[in-house]
């Protein structure tokens, strides 16, 4: 059984560094939640797919990059 995992980078103001992480949550899912924080000017909550959660003030994202949903691959790969 294959899951499906999105790729999120979120970049925060006056950091040289972006959080990266992914969730098994869809796209759309992941977009509402950012559209929601950045409105409402709360926190943007994350869970990753290993169930941590990412809590950043909506006030200081500077972008959010979402991913197109990609199976984990497993084993050794063909180069």
């Amino acid at each position: 059984m294959k899951e499906a995992f999105v790729e999120i980078k979120i970049g925060i103001q006056h950091s040289a560094r972006e959080v990266s992480l992914e969730s098994g949550e869809t796209s759309e899912a992941i977009e509402a939640a950012v559209k929601n924080a950045l409105e409402k000017g709360g926190v943007l909550d994350l869970v990753d797919e290993k169930g941590r959660k990412v809590i950043i003030p909506a006030d200081k994202v500077a972008y959010v990059e979402i991913g197109e949903p990609a199976s984990r691959r497993v084993g050794f790969g063909s180069i």
